[in-house]
């Protein structure tokens, strides 16, 4: 297995794992306002899922010896992706949100989903 990628060293120079982690932050930054009862439910449940996407690109990078296992870990970041969307969509649902967080938040995802897209396309040459 190749190390060293020609275009980056490690995830953290990647740049899905960098959205992911602005992703994470923007959703605690939002939560916070979330009311208490929500705190053991949706409050913990968006931050979960929103923080599991990096960590979920960060295993995936550590098993890029096996394709299938690094492809399994980057789709784990998908599910975590669509799990975050789901919460942001009920968090503007309960008015929690507006429309333009949510709508923003919910960008971020797709253009997540989309650099996963392209990780698992080109598994090959991430695992090589």
């Amino acid at each position: 297995m190749n190390d060293k990628l020609p275009y980056v060293s490690s995830y953290r120079q990647l740049v899905v794992y960098k959205n992911s982690m602005e992703l994470a932050e923007k959703v605690f930054m939002v939560s916070i306002r979330f009311p208490k009862e929500e705190t053991y439910s949706l409050t913990d449940q968006i931050r979960r899922s929103s923080r599991s996407i990096g960590a979920q690109i960060a295993e995936a990078w550590g098993k890029r010896r096996y394709i299938k296992h690094f492809v399994s870990k980057v789709t784990d970041a998908y599910a975590e992706t669509y799990e975050t969307e789901h919460w942001i969509t009920i968090a503007f649902r309960c008015g929690y949100l507006n429309e333009e967080t949510s709508n923003t938040l919910n960008n971020d995802c797709s253009r997540i989903c989309q650099l996963l897209g392209g990780m698992v396309s080109k598994a090959n040459q991430f695992c090589s």
